[in-house]
């Protein structure tokens, strides 16, 4: 199968998020999918596969598959609007998480995802011991979301994933502050994988909401304050998260199993 690494959320090679992109021209098991996803060792690897007139689309870390990604859906269509059908202007996806719609924007890519508004939620002593620092906020979704008191805050602080596996009742834990330059900004940790997330697409269905609701808009820039950094681009709509974001070939090549 074909196969391609691209650098995402960012105009930059080694800048945003890496994901590995796996065109694929039959189906294969899930069991080879997480096989080559654990090979290649990237935060997600995406499988995609044409049935009709939309493609499958599954992602996969290197232990376990998720049920939505941003990053790697972008990556996906990157690739199959530059490497496939140059005039394609839009391209619909079916996935874990419903139907993911991605449209071309010049030199982004535009990406119509589930809207998932995090609730507060009282902060335990436990949290603060285990986060290791004192929130002024927190909710929950899919994720843990903390609000921190400053975008310094956000950049300085120091995970510990043996403490934040402890939070098990979320798949990851976001910090989060008002930005300088951008409206908000962010880092994403998996504590499973004892890893931070460098751009995360998917989280962003939860802090656009949630940012929308505190600056009361529904337009919002936001920065992923990770090592690679990475900008997202976002708009709160009635029934949709829409997340933006450029991308970069890093890699072409050939899977052979």
């Amino acid at each position: 199968m074909k196969y391609y690494m691209v650098d995402t959320f960012t105009d930059e090679v080694f800048g945003g998020n890496p994901a590995g992109v796996c065109i694929l021209d039959r189906k294969i098991s899930p069991e080879i999918m997480q096989r080559i996803a654990k090979e290649h060792n990237l935060p997600e690897t995406a499988f995609v596969l044409k049935e009709e007139n939309q493609y499958s689309l599954r992602w996969f870390t290197p232990k376990f598959e998720i049920d939505l990604c941003g990053h790697a859906t972008l990556a996906s269509a990157f690739i199959l609007m530059n490497y496939f059908y140059k005039d394609m202007q839009k391209v619909t996806f079916s996935t874990q998480s419903g139907i993911i719609e991605v449209v071309r924007d010049d030199n982004k890519y535009e990406m119509s995802l589930p809207i998932r508004k995090p609730k507060k939620i009282d902060i335990t002593e436990e949290m603060r011991t285990l986060l290791r620092v004192t929130p002024e906020e927190a909710a929950s979704s899919r994720d843990l979301i903390v609000l921190l008191s400053s975008e310094e805050e956000v950049v300085n602080y120091i995970p510990n994933y043996d403490d934040l596996s402890k939070l098990s009742d979320w798949l990851g834990i976001v910090i989060t502050a008002k930005g300088k330059k951008a409206d908000f900004v962010s880092r994403y940790f998996c504590p499973e994988l004892k890893d931070e997330d460098p751009v995360t697409g998917s989280s962003h269905c939860s802090l656009v909401p949630y940012w929308s609701e505190r600056l009361g808009c529904t337009k919002l820039y936001a920065q992923q304050l990770s090592e690679r950094k990475g900008e997202l681009y976002c708009n709160l709509e009635d029934d949709c998260v829409k997340v933006a974001g450029a991308a970069r070939l890093y890699m072409v090549g050939e899977i052979n199993v």
